[in-house]
């Protein structure tokens, strides 16, 4: 039998996270096969890393089961399973039994409970088990030999990480649901009662029993709802008990792999039009999940560990002769800012590369060299620019880099970039995900030499063997991806001007403006935060009296049970569990027509602004700059938007007295002020542009208020008797349509009718017909060709264009209209931050750009240079691309960023 751990796979819990997370597949037969690639993709990955173990694949059977005998309304409120998840289910079983895994699925019993008794099996024979699954309800199977692996985040639940998780100790677990319930199960539970109240009772009386013995010690109105649940407490345990002793009538060996039915895959395969995998078979001759040889097996490999200067010197020499190499840096910290270099890999031809260690703890003398002796050999290399450099992120090495006084120079291409421009949807862009898309190739996780949780270790602390391994297969497989990439890139020349031109010159200016970040005054986000403390305590006495009991306002389950249980709200929408949604969107709807759901918001508005803000921003200062730091991701929103993290920049609200405030704290130095530049209604002026509509063209160029001239034409009102009301309606029409809104969605943002909505859509669509055949003409296009561009060539993909799930089709419609005017709105903001920064050093004015916030830039300069930086910023911005309308740019000055914006 073989000797890795035993791998129980929860089928239904990866069934349905496939079938939401997927885009909508289909045959050209119009067959769905999302669900089917998803789940058979996401077995893969997992049996792919237990190469050595027996494997069950688990699913619920038809029907219901032995708990519906108990509980008749036994997970009666879920919906039901939509058919066009229903009909993949066949086929996935089908290619499970054809790879040879053991496919397991047991009348009257749940999933869990098969997972439950072979867990229980593996214990006693004393093999260590792995459950994948996303089921919180599994937690109660963890012991010394069984862990589970949460399918949705990749988390570990072992004894310490149930313990951390939930509070309570794995045999607690199943306790902790009887008092908790469960809505999508429709366990009973204690209402009112959450996890934090369940463990906390659990800690204080070990177990249920006790504390139903000792209920009477409970005050309040959560005891008298214990007290009220005490007859349905066992129900709700038996319930939420998985059982461990059913007879499978077969043992542990039956979960060793077959041979794969090869044949019957290869039909199945075709049938289902998956020619990657059809491919995949061909070239290699192994299949998906099996022990057979994989490419990352197969590949050359000659990755050396230098640990003599000889070796250094060899190495630097190699480089210096290729002219072009990979080059990647390992680090005490993923933040950039506060990271010290560990060691440095590089590769200049695929499958040979090397690691130099410096900074490693754990190592013998004589096994290391010395820090200043390698950065004093290598800097020379990495600061030349007729050597060119090919990284994965290297924005991130170029800061670490800059730490250790070395400037990174000739980067020459960034596989990340290359990815996200080729294709953004097609993966994440982190280097493991791009091996695997691009290449075929499983790479080591950075977890596999690290370790995870709270016994995850630093790169500094790993064995030298075991990280030059690691880092070397970076450098490696950069250097393969960016062949991989290139010519893919080559075949689209608007693609591969993009990158060249915007994505990559940007990287280092996003990496000047981190390294550069921005002056906060703490004491005054301090009192700033104390007020809000005491604004965010009031609100939450306010929510008690008008909800008439005490809840937990952060806890969608008892959100959940007050505003449509107790309440009885009506559902706006559900989870995609099959929940009442209570998200911003629903609550937003529900607070025109209940006062508790107005009260959530702005609870949830201040807790985040105060948590998010006010409390960390001051944690977040660099302390060796006395500065923040953020930093700026260029591939993550389709758009091309940028995004910015630690802290995120993006979210803070100007339209609040709260989130003024906190733009208070963001200060320019003595002697310096912040200047901030806007772009006006630049989205707006896009469509101008991509649409050629006369009259908005006209608009713009006369200099008129768009939005009051939308509302004369709208409202058959004189622009003169346009009131502030009237405005708001047409600034809702003018950007809602602009993002593709339909007569439906105007109707709900304007609390109005329906008809009332489409009156507005229809008088608005007569005047600007430019505008409407433009949406209709750009629909078209993505149907035809699956994505739409920007101005600049970028492509935003639409997996879903042509779906035949409605909703589906619609949201890629939605997005088919608005990603040209957003997208093309990032292309010209990045133009302008590249035009700006090469201005800037040159050093006409003392100035830097520090932060980037969509259509704003935001500059700290001297006071004598504020009225030259207004004008060359001004300049560069308006000029960026040119429009066949303007585009002005408002500006302003101030001490702090508030004032300044």
């Amino acid at each position: 039998m073989p000797s890795g751990p035993i791998l129980l796979i929860d089928g239904s819990s990866y069934l349905f996270r496939a079938f939401f997370a997927m885009p909508n597949l289909t045959t050209s037969a119009g067959v769905p096969t999302g669900a089917i690639r998803g789940t058979i993709m996401m077995i893969d990955n997992l049996v792919s890393s237990y190469p050595e173990s027996p494997v069950a694949v688990v699913f619920d059977p038809k029907g219901d089961t032995f708990r519906n005998e108990i509980y008749p309304e036994y997970k009666a409120n879920r919906p039901s399973m939509p058919s066009e998840l229903r009909e993949q289910i066949a086929p996935i079983h089908e290619i499970i039994r054809a790879l040879g895994l053991k496919l397991i699925i047991e009348d009257g019993v749940e999933a869990d409970d098969v997972i439950g008794t072979l867990a229980r099996m593996a214990t006693e024979a004393k093999r260590d088990t792995v459950i994948s699954s996303s089921d919180k309800d599994m937690a109660q199977l963890v012991n010394q030999h069984v862990t589970v692996v949460d399918s949705m985040s990749d988390k570990v639940w072992d004894i310490a990480g149930v313990r951390e998780k939930f509070g309570v100790e794995p045999g607690q677990i199943i306790d902790l649901l009887a008092l908790t319930g469960d809505t999508s199960d429709n366990i009973p539970g204690v209402p009112g009662v959450g996890a934090k109240t369940a463990a906390k009772w659990l800690g204080q009386y070990g177990s249920v029993s006790k504390l139903v013995e000792n209920a009477e010690e409970i005050t309040g109105k959560i005891g008298e709802k214990l007290r009220d649940s005490l007859a349905t407490i066992p129900l709700s345990q038996d319930l939420a008990r998985i059982r461990t002793e059913l007879d499978l009538g077969f043992g542990l060996e039956a979960l060793v792999p077959g041979p794969p039915d090869t044949e019957k895959l290869r039909s199945l395969y075709a049938e289902l039009e998956f020619r990657t995998l059809l491919e995949r078979m061909d070239s290699q001759g192994a299949l998906v999940g099996t022990n057979e040889s994989t490419p990352e097996q197969d590949i050359e490999r000659d990755y050396e560990l230098i640990q003599t200067e000889e070796r250094l010197d060899a190495w630097v020499e190699r480089l210096q002769a290729a002219g072009e190499f990979a080059l990647d840096t390992e680090t005490t910290s993923t933040i950039p800012m506060q990271a010290k270099l560990v060691g440095i890999s590089f590769a200049c031809e695929p499958g040979s590369a090397a690691y130099v260690p410096f900074g490693h703890t754990t190592f013998i003398d004589g096994q290391q060299l010395e820090r200043e002796l390698v950065l004093s050999k290598l800097k020379p290399l990495i600061e030349d620019s007729r050597y060119s450099k090919i990284g994965q992120h290297f924005k991130y090495d170029a800061l670490v880099l800059q730490g250790a006084g070395i400037r990174l120079d000739g980067i020459a291409h960034d596989t990340q970039l290359e990815s996200f421009v080729l294709n953004s949807s097609a993966t994440r862009h982190k280097m493991d995900d791009m091996a695997k898309h691009y290449l075929n190739l499983d790479t080591t996780a950075y977890q596999e030499v690290t370790g995870r949780g709270k016994s995850q270790i630093g790169f500094q602390e790993v064995e030298l063997e075991v990280a030059a391994r690691y880092a070397a297969e970076d450098a490696d497989v950069t250097l393969r991806l960016h062949r991989h990439l290139a010519p893919l890139l080559e075949e689209v020349p608007e693609l591969k001007k993009l990158y060249e031109s915007v994505e990559l010159p940007l990287m280092s200016v996003l990496a000047r403006m981190e390294h550069a970040g921005t002056h906060i005054d703490a004491g005054l986000l301090e009192a700033h935060s104390n007020e809000m403390a005491a604004s965010i305590e009031s609100l939450r006495e306010a929510l008690y009296g008008e909800a008439g009991e005490m809840f937990n306002p952060d806890s969608p389950k008892q959100l959940q049970q007050i505003l449509f249980e107790r309440r009885g709200l009506r559902v706006v929408k559900k989870t995609p569990k099959g929940q009442p949604s209570t998200d911003e969107s629903v609550l937003e709807v529900l607070a025109k027509e209940d006062a508790l759901p107005k009260l959530i918001l702005e609870y949830r508005s201040l807790a985040k602004l105060k948590s998010t803000y006010t409390d960390r921003l001051p944690e977040q200062i660099n302390p060796a700059t006395g500065r923040v730091h953020t930093s700026y991701h260029q591939c993550v929103a389709s758009t091309g938007r940028l995004a910015s993290t630690d802290p995120n920049l993006q979210n803070i609200p100007i339209r609040r007295q709260e989130g003024r405030r906190i733009r208070q704290a963001f200060t320019a130095p003595q002697g310096r002020r912040l200047v901030a530049a806007d772009y006006s209604q630049i989205e707006l002026r896009i469509m101008a542009h991509l649409s050629q509509d006369k009259n908005l063209i006209d608009y713009f160029h006369q200099g008129l208020d768009v939005h009051a001239m939308t509302a004369s034409e709208v409202f058959r009102t004189p622009i003169d008797a346009v009131d502030a009301e009237k405005r708001r309606v047409a600034k809702m029409i003018n950007f809602g349509l602009m993002y593709g809104m339909s007569a439906f969605g105007l109707a709900q943002r304007l609390g109005i009718p329906r008809g009332m909505a489409k009156d507005y859509m229809d008088r608005y669509f007569a005047r600007f017909t430019g505008v409407e055949a433009f949406m209709n003409r750009i629909k078209v296009e993505a149907r035809k060709d699956g994505f739409v561009k920007t101005m600049l060539g970028r492509r935003v993909y639409l997996n879903d264009i042509n779906s035949s799930h409605v909703q589906r089709r619609m949201g890629a419609e939605r997005l088919a209209i608005n990603a040209p005017m957003q997208g093309s709105a990032a292309d010209i903001i990045k133009k302008a931050m590249i035009d700006i920064d090469t201005w800037l050093r040159v050093g006409a004015v003392d100035a830097q750009m520090i932060m980037q916030v969509h259509d704003e830039l935001v500059f700290e300069v001297a006071d004598a240079d504020v009225d030259a930086l207004v004008e060359g910023v001004t300049r560069r911005m308006e000029s960026a691309v040119p429009l066949i309308v303007p585009l002005p740019v408002a500006i302003g000055r101030g001490d702090n960023w508030d004032e300044a914006h």
